[in-house]
């Protein structure tokens, strides 16, 4: 391969062989790597792999759609090299004469969700678009893309080597798009950057996007560690005009074109708001530096979801919008599970109890003398936690079976926030008090899972809508983030 570019493509594969995340081997690779410095590997540019994500539940394919070139990078200079352990798929970027790790990051999918429902479970077979974004490399470079195994090591599952200089890269111009400060902490390498989409908003919705893009961001500074860490974000706004409000929901036979494609019922979850045109999002948000996105949709009805390391959505409507915002921004952001177990979701097969999950804030409790946040477990407490289990199912059954009867009878939203207003009361008195509420343990029932899964706290915004913000343990995961964007 010259560096004429006659070919993008020098190698690509599917392997499966098992590589266990060592963080210490992580750690020595990122000296190594920043040893030469980020003015000798990278061009200071935004490289975008597009690729097509598809299978089914027990057979997984990776293939290229295109190489993207946009703005410069966001991101930080020294900080290279992904130390948290998080995510269900890992990408690296190596040098392809010398294989030393330029850059890695852990993310999740949506396929990685698609995977476990009943459809896939079924043999049905999906191709979901997704990409992954790092800094330009100067010279060729393999991209690896790998995925936990059950034991919670990472085999590789894609692989292919690219040549930024080669023509096939995607040079055009981004799309135009109206684009605005909400907060400038200062230089996009050294701080957080998010940036704030908007689907269903009308041109005349210009002004509505505006005030709901500064409320639902200023709904994460009300809540910790964001509050104390607010000046390590920059946030911006992006505003792509519908030609009408809404967005599409399937239940209610309403489908709507919208400019990012996002759209309730996602894998026939009725609150699941999700989009598949990932093209389409990313190359609206890519005119400002981002890394993370927060993704509001112009609706009434209760619904959101987050991806770790992709985007989340919020709907704007709803009574529990600021709730909505920051509950999927804490999946995003950090990684952090559902600590729910009550609810219906998509989800068939669920997390493996005899396998410790990545997720920061759920455990499997597999040894007690090694709780996974027992620095922050209070003193003497007993590992399981008692807490009042029996009382919250059965309860919480009761107010699932009212929901499930008033959706089905096509009730008005403001009746089903009704409900959620009632189960909150309920909610937060019994959660207050409990023997061990405030302090950090080991509490049953997470992750859809009501055995064998454990949450860190009695309650925490992960796992109820009660206002009650981030347990100790969620708080930690979100500053390890933090730090891992923010600074020199």
């Amino acid at each position: 391969m010259s560096r004429t570019g006659t070919d993008l493509f020098l190698a690509a594969s599917a392997r499966n062989r098992s590589v266990p995340l060592i963080v210490a081997l992580a750690a020595l690779c990122a000296s190594t790597a920043g040893a030469a410095g980020f003015d000798d590997d990278f061009t200071g540019a935004t490289l975008r792999v597009d690729y097509y994500h598809a299978g089914t539940a027990g057979e997984e394919h990776l293939a290229l759609d295109r190489v993207r070139l946009e703005g410069p990078w966001p991101g930080s200079r020294a900080r290279l090299i992904d130390t948290t352990n998080l995510g269900q798929y890992l990408l690296e970027v190596a040098d392809r004469s010398t294989n030393a790790l330029l850059y890695t990051r852990g993310f999740g999918a949506i396929f990685g969700e698609w995977e476990t429902t009943e459809e896939a479970l079924g043999g049905a077979w999906r191709a979901i678009p997704a990409a992954v974004r790092f800094p330009e490399p100067r010279r060729p470079f393999q991209l690896r893309i790998r995925k936990r195994a059950p034991d919670q090591s990472f085999r590789e599952v894609w692989s292919v080597t690219i040549d930024p200089a080669s023509r096939f890269v995607d040079r055009a111009r981004l799309p135009a798009g109206k684009s605005w400060t909400i907060q400038e902490s200062g230089d996009a390498a050294s701080k957080v950057d998010l940036v704030v989409l908007g689907d269903g908003y009308a041109a005349a919705d210009e002004a509505k996007f505006r005030a709901d893009a500064e409320r639902l961001t200023a709904a994460l500074w009300s809540h910790e560690p964001f509050a104390a860490r607010r000046s390590d974000f920059n946030v911006r706004a992006v505003f792509t005009a519908a030609s009408e409000s809404g967005i599409t929901r399937p239940r209610s036979g309403e489908f709507r074109a919208t400019p990012l494609g996002a759209r309730y019922n996602t894998f026939d979850s009725e609150r699941y708001v999700l989009t598949l045109d990932d093209r389409a999002w990313r190359d609206r948000a890519a005119v400002v530096p981002y890394e993370f996105v927060l993704m509001l949709v112009n609706e009434r009805q209760y619904g959101g979801g987050g991806i770790f390391n992709v985007y989340s959505t919020a709907a704007v409507g709803s009574s529990y919008a600021a709730y909505l915002a920051v509950h999927e921004f804490g999946h995003h952001f950090a990684g952090l599970g559902d600590e729910y177990y009550t609810s219906p979701t998509a989800y068939a097969d669920l997390l493996d109890v005899a396998v410790e999950p990545w997720e920061p804030n759920v455990t499997a409790l597999l040894d007690p003398a090694r709780l996974k946040w027992a620095d922050l477990a209070s003193q003497a407490i007993a590992l399981p936690t008692p807490w009042d289990k029996a009382a919250f199912e059965e309860r919480s059954r009761e107010f699932q079976a009212r929901r499930q009867e008033l959706r089905e009878g096509g009730a008005p939203e403001d009746q089903l926030e009704r409900l959620f207003d009632e189960e909150r009361e309920w909610s937060e008195g019994l959660l207050k008090r409990q023997a061990h509420a405030g302090r950090v343990g080991a509490f049953e029932g997470a992750s859809y899972r009501a055995t064998g899964l454990y949450r860190p706290s009695a309650d925490c915004i992960m796992f109820t809508r009660d206002r009650v913000g981030f347990c100790p343990v969620c708080r930690r995961a979100i500053e390890r983030v933090i730090d891992l964007y923010a600074g020199p």
